[in-house]
């Protein structure tokens, strides 16, 4: 079921805050990441389109099958570090599963004192003049955007971090190593900044596109039907990393029963091999997508161990070690 956008203009009020990562509602902003049309908008215009993910479940509980505004949503930090993280939700690359309001896992982060962003990005599936590239382009502008504002929220712009959830993994392992590479034209002094990460957490995240365990609906919606080798090779995440990489965090449960397990242990051991820092936490059950954060508010111990994992390589949130 398609909804109209006006139905839920208040959606980001309904979400029930739990004890460990409330935050008042008027604390977050939600905005455009261009300043105008994002770069190579198709013709006939692409529009803003969600759906309900549940029809009995919360209002904010929505996907986006098409994106013709890329937005961040941000949380801001309760008693501010100075760290952010960059949150790129999945969904297959065939839609965007991230409502309006902060995200559970945003407040757990905003909790911590990390100011956190959900990123809204465009899918290859609306025609985009950079295909595959059009949702990096979109991650990158937001790290741009994010530096370029980043004393408005007491933000150091040396340290923010990224992390990426199943399809957003994949796209969060291509920001992370993808650095260097510029996907579009400057549209203004925003983007002067660096796309560098302090660090990168991937949960259950799709990587590779050449290997039998690929993501199917991912390559799919990603590529096209028949990619060739060549294409296939760039854009599997585990490939032709630099020698820079990102400190990498991985979770991932053995039996997801949609992206295997095997994405994850191919990029810790491409990573491990470079030589770069490279944790990877594999749980025996647990399936795709699992609840981040419990209805008590507590996190999985994934999100604890990202944590405690990037205070160890300079992002400066509370670990275990700290």
């Amino acid at each position: 079921m398609t909804l109209d956008r006006r139905t839920l203009i208040a959606a980001g009020l309904s979400l029930a805050a739990t004890p460990r990562v409330a935050i008042a509602a008027s604390a977050a902003s939600r905005f455009p990441i261009w300043p105008a049309t994002p770069p190579g908008m198709p013709g006939p215009p692409v529009v803003d389109d969600f759906v309900l993910r549940s029809p009995n479940g919360p209002a904010d509980n929505i996907a986006w099958p098409h994106v013709a505004t890329p937005m961040l949503t941000v949380c801001p930090a309760t008693k501010p570090t100075g760290a952010a993280v960059l949150l790129i939700p999945g969904g297959g690359y065939a839609r965007v599963a991230v409502g309006r309001a902060p995200s559970p896992v945003a407040r757990w982060f905003a909790a911590q004192g990390v100011t956190a962003f959900d990123l809204l990005y465009r899918l290859p599936h609306d025609g985009w003049a950079a295909g595959p590239d059009a949702p990096l382009q979109d991650a990158q502008r937001a790290l741009r955007v994010i530096r370029s504002r980043a004393r408005e929220w007491g933000i150091d712009p040396t340290n923010i971090a990224a992390m990426g959830f199943s399809a957003g993994g994949h796209l969060a392992a291509r920001l992370a190593s993808r650095s260097a590479l510029e996907t579009y034209s400057p549209v203004d002094t925003a983007d002067s900044q660096p796309t560098t990460i302090k660090a990168v957490g991937l949960l259950f995240p799709a990587i590779t596109m050449t290997e039998s365990f690929a993501h199917g609906q991912s390559k799919h919606e990603l590529l096209g039907k028949t990619p060739d080798a060549t294409t296939t090779a760039r854009y599997s995440a585990e490939l032709n990393l630099p020698a820079d990489m990102p400190p990498t965090f991985l979770g991932h449960a053995a039996d997801d029963p949609v992206v295997p397990v095997a994405n994850s242990i191919a990029m810790f051991q491409a990573v491990h091999a470079l030589p770069r820092p490279a944790e990877l936490h594999i749980v025996e059950t647990g399936g795709h997508g699992p609840r981040l954060i419990g209805p008590d508010g507590k996190p999985h111990p994934w999100l604890a161990r990202f944590a405690t994992f990037a205070h160890r390589h300079g992002l400066n949130i509370p670990g275990d070690d700290a």
